[in-house]
Formats: C-alpha cells, sequence, structure tokens
C-alpha cells in the first residue's frame, strides 16, 4: 500500500498537464502515490478584488472557492474543469498511481504551504513547467517555497526550441 505522495503543482490554464508524464513516471519509481494542485492564477487587478476572501478561504483549508472560480474561468472559455481532473485521474489510473487534484486560489508559496500543512504524507515537491516559466518564479520565491516546505523541491523546465539555421 502506497502511503508517500509526491505533490504535483501546476497552473490551472492551458499548461495544466504540461509535466503530467514525468510527474506519473516520478511517482511510480518513487512508489509513491500522486497529489495535483492545481493553482489558479487570474490576472493581478482581478486578484487585488478578491485577495482578502481567498485568503481567507485559503487558510481555512476550503478548497471549494477555488474549484468554483477555476470551473468559472474553464467556462469562459468553454472548457470544462470536471473534464480536466478527470483526464489527470485517468491518466494516473492508466498509469497504476493513484491521483488525486486539489485546488487553490492563492499564490504559490501559500497554496504549497497549506497542502504540505495539511497533508504529511508529501514527501516531495515537483513545480511543473508553466510554474518554472513563471517570471514572478525566481530564485528568492524557490528558496522560500524549500525553506516553507523543508521537503524536496524539483523544478521542471520547458525543453528549449532550437531553431535550424541552414
Amino acid at each position: 500500500m502506497i502511503t508517500k505522495r509526491l505533490l504535483f503543482v501546476t497552473y490551472h490554464d492551458d499548461t495544466f498537464n504540461e509535466g503530467i508524464s514525468y510527474a506519473l513516471d516520478l511517482a511510480k519509481t518513487m512508489d509513491d502515490s500522486l497529489e495535483i494542485l492545481m493553482i489558479y492564477r487570474r490576472r493581478v487587478l482581478e486578484r487585488i478584488g478578491d485577495m482578502m476572501t481567498v485568503v481567507t478561504y485559503a487558510e481555512a483549508g476550503e478548497h471549494k472557492t477555488a474549484r468554483e472560480m477555476i470551473s468559472e474561468d474553464y467556462r469562459r472559455r468553454e472548457s470544462d474543469y470536471e473534464e480536466h481532473v478527470a483526464l489527470l485521474k485517468e491518466r494516473g489510473r492508466k498509469s497504476g498511481i493513484p491521483v488525486d487534484v486539489s485546488v487553490a486560489a492563492a499564490d504559490t508559496i501559500s497554496a504549497v504551504k497549506n497542502i504540505v500543512r495539511q497533508n504529511s504524507r508529501i514527501e516531495m515537491i515537483l513545480l511543473g513547467p508553466g510554474i518554472a516559466a513563471d517570471n514572478a518564479f525566481n530564485t528568492k520565491t524557490i528558496k522560500r517555497l524549500v525553506k516553507i516546505a523543508s521537503r524536496p523541491v524539483v523544478m521542471m523546465t520547458r525543453q528549449s526550441r532550437q531553431t535550424n539555421a541552414a
């Protein structure tokens, strides 16, 4: 029975499944289950208006509001949140890895801090390529996350695309 967990952190947007294959392979290699944390990020001006509400719900461990915000955003883009969650869980099932999906409508550091506090079985944090590509996520932020999480943090990056000059 698998008792350890690998936490894969990704944004809810179009990049939500980038790196999932690697996360599943790593979880299988480590004999872990996979917890996926989808971070709902909004434009800065939208976030300022909701900041106090979101922080209150996040600190209380209330994920319903985050799910509602993500679902609404998906509806605007004519997509379905539940469909994406089902896709992630199905990929895990096909790989033989138990997958749980959590959501947060907070900054990455706060969201990871909250989920690690709630789940002591998480032994490693894997940041998806979308997180790594975010300009707001720099060396200082990574160091802060490592200190707060007190677990190994691995950051995935996108493979650079090279053009062939003839």
